[in-house]
């Protein structure tokens, strides 16, 4: 669901540096001036410039100091999207009573054949995926490999998903390099992956690795807000977790009492917005009473163009 709470890795696009029509005529610049002017004394200035830069750091830092850990973390963990704060735990965020799972599986993941047509307009951005199961992981009890591949097309190309408003597509693969792997992985497999500051069973993506790691616990029982609906809490999930891989990362709260709740909200953890802002006090989710209502979609009234 990346450690601490919601860290955003932002992706701008790149653009290209376009060659300028005059480039072959030179003139002289006010640096070439400069230069000209001065001549070897306008050489000797940088290097005195970065000479007693050096020497005013060294003063400064000294050989025992402590390097900041924000900025070390900022370059060592990962970019995982989704993982909880390390706040106080509500109720609604444990985990329900239900069948038996596997703890921990291989950390290897295997890929299910078979591939889709593309699903959304051809005009929005295209995104590829795979889905993948960790080794270790039984999946006879929903129906299989290919049954558990089935479900994951068919949120993904319903009209109520994210390709509702036209600005997205999404096509399965088994060739190729994907956009992403969503990957169905046992408990243990997700903390190394998405974190575990606190006790709760998550899921998230994680852009180093490019995989939404789907928990296996809460595939197998959901989550409280959900009542027992594990049909529509696994369509939430993939949705979800698969917002974040497309460029969602940020979470939202619950808008109004009895609307609702945003597929960006939390409902892993609860509706209620006083829930979720134990768990990160610090974040977007005000301390309020409002309670929404579940929902695994991006566009519940369904599709907002045409396909």
């Amino acid at each position: 669901m990346r450690a601490p709470w919601d860290p955003e890795e932002s992706t701008p696009g790149r653009r290209r540096s376009v060659p300028g029509s005059r480039d072959h005529l030179r003139k002289q610049t006010p640096v070439g001036r400069f230069f000209a002017t001065w001549g070897w004394r306008a050489y000797a200035i940088p290097v005195l410039v970065v000479l007693t830069a050096l020497v005013i750091a060294d003063a400064v830092v000294s050989p025992d100091a402590q390097p900041d850990d924000g900025a070390v973390r900022a370059q060592e963990t990962p970019a995982i999207v989704g993982a909880p704060a390390a706040g106080e735990v509500p109720p609604s965020g444990e985990l329900p009573e239900g069948g038996p799972f596997v703890e921990a599986a291989g950390g290897e993941f295997r890929l299910v054949p078979g591939g889709t047509d593309p699903v959304g307009r051809p005009t929005a951005e295209q995104f590829t995926y795979t889905v993948e199961v960790e080794d270790g992981i039984d999946t006879v009890d929903f129906g299989g490999d290919d049954s558990v591949a089935r479900m994951i097309d068919a949120t993904l190309a319903n009209p109520k998903s994210w390709t509702a408003d036209g600005a997205v597509a999404f096509q399965r693969i088994t060739r190729g390099e994907p956009a992403f792997r969503v990957s169905l992985t046992s408990p243990m497999t997700v903390r190394e992956n998405c974190g575990y500051d606190i006790e709760l069973e998550a899921s998230c993506y994680n852009s180093a690795t490019g995989r939404v790691y789907l928990n296996l616990a809460r595939w197998v029982r959901g989550a409280r807000s959900f009542e027992g609906d594990i049909g529509s809490y696994r369509q939430y999930l993939v949705n979800h977790e698969v917002g974040h891989a497309i460029g969602f990362p940020a979470h939202e709260p619950c808008p109004a009492d009895g609307a609702l709740a945003p597929i960006m909200m939390q409902q892993t953890f609860g509706v209620n917005n006083a829930e979720i802002h134990r768990l990160d006090p610090e974040g977007v989710v005000p301390d309020n009473d409002d309670t929404c209502r579940y929902n695994a979609w991006p566009f519940p009234d369904g599709a907002t163009v045409a396909r």
